[in-house]
């Protein structure tokens, strides 16, 4: 996936190498839950391998599946934004090994790096936008009477 929104495709190598400096290696079963909404947002991912699901708790019916994130792709962007609350869940669908990293130390780097500050806050902001534009979609597609139909 060649997506704007990817690590690769919006950090530029420097800026990379210094995140993954403290980057920690993880894994999920597929089924696990990676986090809640409400959460605290203390921490975040990008998918090395396997597939992760956003979802989006709707009283009286399952939980909307909003996207399906993977290789590359960062999982979580509230860690960035105040209250460091989750505005969503997450579950891996498949087996997942993705990096995980410490949301403090990652905006301590931010303050104390103004260049690398800009670079991730115009990533997550990237993520954001996306995903806002995903959950639109797929909420009409699941929810509205005609799906979401031409957004034109």
């Amino acid at each position: 996936m060649a997506s704007v929104t990817t690590m690769t495709a919006a950090l530029p190598a420097e800026h990379r190498e210094r995140l993954m400096r403290i980057a920690r290696e993880v894994s999920f079963e597929a089924g696990s839950r990676l986090f809640e909404e409400g959460w605290r947002a203390d921490r975040f991912w990008i998918v090395r391998t396997g597939t992760v699901a956003l979802d989006l708790h709707v009283p009286g019916r399952r939980a909307a599946v909003i996207d399906t994130l993977g290789h590359d792709e960062l999982v979580g962007w509230s860690w960035h934004f105040k209250p460091y609350v989750w505005q969503l869940g997450a579950e891996a669908t498949s087996p997942v090994r993705a990096y995980e990293f410490d949301a403090v130390a990652v905006r301590e780097l931010c303050a104390q790096n103004p260049e690398f500050g800009r670079a991730i806050a115009l990533w997550v902001g990237a993520v954001v936008a996306h995903r806002l534009q995903a959950a639109r979609t797929r909420l009409l597609d699941l929810y509205a009477p005609y799906g979401s139909g031409d957004t034109a």
